[in-house]
């Protein structure tokens, strides 16, 4: 039963910490362009000079 009384806030802490993440991301704007990314792997780029 002690175990919970540990368990417990640990798993709530991680949580909001996951919570907090995603919405820092979404303020930083890391989600507004899914579109792009999802095109970019397809473009090759001949920079490297081969």
């Amino acid at each position: 039963m002690t175990g919970l009384a540990f368990l417990i806030p640990i798993a709530l802490g991680l949580g909001l910490l996951g919570l907090a993440a995603f919405f820092w991301a979404m303020r930083k704007g890391q989600f507004e362009d899914l579109d792009g990314a999802a095109q970019r792997i397809l473009i090759d780029d001949e920079e490297d000079g081969e």
